[in-house]
């Protein structure tokens, strides 16, 4: 693999990484990430985790991920933020600090489709659309490079449910208004890379 360029046309990275489950999306991030801490001592790199821990099996996926992220990029840092990503991200945003989303289709679950539980719990000080005018914008502003995670769904048959449907449909819509704030896209399939932007 060739050397990253943290900068586009003189431009800090904001780079937007698609694909499926199991694509290879988050390692790729933590590569970059790892890449990104070995250029010296004063580059730092934190992951704003998006997912919630709802039922056990979810549990397990975090605990999993959280292990071989530690494995892998020792010295990445975990912000957990399941609602106020913008605000993550504004508050972490450094020119030497290199900030991981992972994902933002956890992000979207949280806000259109929460557990009972978490909904209980949280008081939103937004609603939807403002959230996410808030996030185009954290990125936009952002003095350190970004690495956005998220998940491509709209590819396969059109799902069943009124629910379901407008999560895709919301998902893609929020994919495509970050892939126009970011100055990189790469599609991830079967763990290569793509460029597309």
């Amino acid at each position: 693999m060739a050397e990253p360029s943290f900068s586009v046309d003189g431009a800090v990275l904001k780079l937007l990484l698609l694909g499926g489950q199991k694509s290879g999306k988050s390692r790729q991030a933590e590569l970059l990430a790892r890449q990104w801490l070995q250029q010296g001592a004063g580059y730092t790199a934190s992951l704003i985790a998006t997912g919630t821990a709802y039922d056990d099996e979810m549990k397990a996926r975090i605990a999993r991920h959280q292990s071989d992220r530690a494995a892998r990029v020792p010295q990445l840092a975990t912000v957990e933020e399941a609602r106020n990503v913008a605000q993550a991200i504004a508050a972490c945003s450094e020119p030497q600090h290199l900030l991981i989303v992972d994902c933002l289709t956890l992000w979207l679950t949280n806000w259109l489709m929460p557990s009972p539980d978490f909904e209980k719990n949280q008081t939103p000080a937004h609603s939807w659309k403002a959230q996410q005018a808030l996030f185009l914008e954290a990125i936009e502003r952002a003095s350190g490079p970004v690495i956005l995670v998220s998940n491509e769904i709209g590819l396969g048959v059109i799902p069943m449910g009124r629910e379901v449907r407008a999560f895709v449909d919301a998902l893609g819509v929020l994919n495509q208004q970050t892939a126009a704030v970011c100055n990189r896209v790469t599609l991830m399939a079967a763990g290569l890379p793509l460029q597309m932007k």
